[in-house]
């Protein structure tokens, strides 16, 4: 597994932790599609799911990763079309 967006998974991509969780940017059933690209971040729990600040409960932040990782896919794999295709829907 490794992600587009840093090298080293063994630390929070936010706040340098290294207590972490793997994130998959986009969840569900694109869970392997985000493995397939990278998209993935290590986050503190506190970042990831345990507190209202973390990814899974803060709109925004969510909406942040979504559009990076989209922005990543249409500069180094496909089109947004293309993207549209693997992910159901754009971000941007």
């Amino acid at each position: 597994m490794y992600s587009a967006f840093t090298d080293d998974l063994s630390h929070c991509y936010l706040t340098g932790s290294n207590v972490v969780h793997i994130h998959h940017i986009f969840g569900a059933s694109n869970r392997k599609r985000s493995e397939k690209y990278g998209f993935i971040l290590p986050l503190h729990p506190r970042m990831h799911n345990m507190s209202n600040e973390g990814v899974h409960f803060n709109k925004p932040l969510d909406l942040k990763f979504k559009r990076m990782a989209q922005e990543y896919y249409e500069s180094h794999f496909g089109t947004r079309e293309d993207f549209i295709k693997e992910f159901g829907k754009s971000y941007l």
